[in-house]
């Protein structure tokens, strides 16, 4: 596993052993990337990294210019992986603070939510197998968007996550059983999108 794009292009990432975690695929988390490049401006998005496991969705978006990232994972292993991913990446994450918070996925954004963080950029990548875990974070995402934030929601193509009230795909690619959703919150607060 690499870093894609932007400033440490080519630095390899480790990932957690087990299957506590499912990192993305190289492809996948490129061409999630690509399409982010037609939505928002990396350079100017607080990014919120859900179910982190490596950290690698949130450290690629430090790699190609995002101002700061929070990185959130409940497993001990996963979060050390994360810390020495941090610093592998070195000067290329010099001046882009990265934290890296160890808690329930839905708590975590619950504590985010009261210290009035707002992100323009949201990553929910969780394993397959924590559905209820991603319909309690998806529940209390709302509370932590910027206007016009961008979600990416990574999950089974097979058990579809239920949107909040909303956010709802925008677009929705398919890379074998994985399908990657991407949303938009209201470009006002408290405006309605279909």
């Amino acid at each position: 596993m690499r870093i894609s794009g932007g400033a440490a292009r080519g630095r390899p990432l480790e990932a957690p052993r087990g299957d506590a975690t499912r990192p993305t695929a190289d492809r996948t988390r490129e061409s999630v990337f690509n399409i982010l490049g037609n939505q928002l401006d990396l350079s100017r998005a607080r990014v919120l990294d859900v179910f982190a496991g490596s950290g690698a969705l949130g450290l690629e978006a430090i790699s190609r210019g995002a101002p700061s990232a929070v990185l959130v994972d409940h497993d001990a292993a996963a979060v050390a992986v994360m810390r020495r991913n941090l610093t592998a990446l070195g000067r290329e994450a010099a001046g882009h603070p990265v934290r890296i918070v160890k808690d329930d996925a839905a708590r975590a954004i619950t504590r985010l939510a009261q210290t009035g963080d707002r992100f323009e950029l949201c990553f929910l990548d969780p394993p397959y197998a924590a559905v209820a875990a991603l319909a309690a974070a998806l529940a209390r995402l709302p509370a932590v968007l910027a206007p016009g934030a961008v979600v990416v929601v990574e999950y089974d193509r097979r058990s579809p996550p239920t949107w909040p009230p909303g956010l709802s795909p925008e677009d929705v690619r398919e890379y074998g059983d994985t399908r990657v959703a991407f949303l938009r919150a209201p470009s006002i607060e408290g405006e309605v999108t279909s």
